[in-house]
């Protein structure tokens, strides 16, 4: 008698049990449902990303390609006329040449001069062509930018020369692309020398000219005048050098990855007034190193006639 309505009870718990149950399963089963759907979502957004383009997905444009490839022979760019005129007694007239670690990049010639006039003392000169080339680099700019920035940084150096008097900087028209004159006055053991500094820029190439001359022992200081237009008359020469020097083929033809003339070590150039002026100049060390080597080339100008003057 009992049995039936025991089972009633029963049947009655079970239902319960399961209703309750149901809620439960309908919002595993909805945020389980959910899950998967934002899932798949994610999983679009996802293919999306990876097949659109980037943002800013154009090429980086390339520099242009430098306009020269080569430099000429340093202790060739000026004529034997022209060397006559600026130091007319040189001990070598062929120049000495400065050590190099790539021709192609930088070269440099020095020459000096001294006129013995005896009990009236004695005329001295010194001439020093330095040739730069920088090639184009896509990290760095274009090899006639970087020619700009370095062009730049001597004549600063120029004019910064420690010890020096009575400087005067002048822009020069016809000397390649862009030319500047820096001049000044040094005294080294009562002697006045008088400093020309022209740099020059063409395309890709820089050229200095370093020249100074002095009266010593008594003799005339050498009119500063004179000296500034055979500075510049021999920059001049020394840009068309460089210019006749890449005609038929000598142009470059990509964008460098080899040597990089800031990045270069420093040429070992001969000792004496500003002999290694404008290997310091061109190292941007910084980049490329660039304070350090600015440093030492004023502290070469600084010397400059020193060493002369006591031979």
């Amino acid at each position: 008698m009992h049995r039936p309505a025991q089972r009633k009870r029963q049947l009655r718990s079970r239902l319960l049990v399961c209703a309750a149950a149901v809620p439960v399963i309908l919002v595993a089963s909805g945020c389980s449902s959910d899950s998967g759907s934002g899932s798949d979502e994610a999983k679009k957004d996802s293919g999306a990303k990876t097949t659109a383009p980037a943002k800013g997905g154009k090429k980086t444009a390339g520099v242009e390609k430098a306009a020269y490839g080569k430099l000429p022979e340093p202790c060739e760019v000026l004529s034997e006329k022209s060397l006559a005129d600026l130091v007319p007694k040189a001990k070598d007239k062929t120049g000495k040449a400065g050590t190099s670690n790539d021709t192609a990049v930088r070269g440099s010639c020095s020459w000096d001069s001294l006129e013995n006039k005896g009990v009236d003392g004695s005329q001295f000169r010194w001439l020093r062509v330095s040739l730069l080339r920088f090639d184009s680099d896509a990290s760095l700019g274009s090899g006639a930018k970087r020619a700009q920035e370095n062009f730049a940084k001597q004549v600063a150096d120029a004019r910064a020369t420690k010890d020096a008097k009575s400087v005067k900087e002048e822009p020069l028209q016809g000397v390649g692309d862009q030319a500047t004159l820096v001049r000044y006055d040094l005294k080294k053991d009562k002697d006045t020398f008088k400093q020309q500094t022209v740099v020059a820029r063409v395309e890709n190439a820089v050229v200095t000219v370093d020249y100074n001359g002095a009266g010593l022992a008594g003799d005339t200081t050498p009119d500063t005048g004179a000296l500034s237009k055979a500075a510049e008359k021999a920059a001049k020469e020394a840009a068309a050098s460089v210019v006749s020097a890449n005609e038929g083929g000598g142009k470059a033809t990509a964008p460098s990855g080899g040597p990089k003339a800031d990045e270069s070590k420093k040429d070992d150039a001969p000792k004496g007034e500003d002999a290694e002026k404008d290997e310091a100049a061109a190292d941007d060390g910084g980049k490329k190193s660039g304070d350090s080597t600015s440093d030492e080339a004023k502290s070469d100008r600084s010397k400059s006639g020193a060493t002369k003057t006591k031979s």
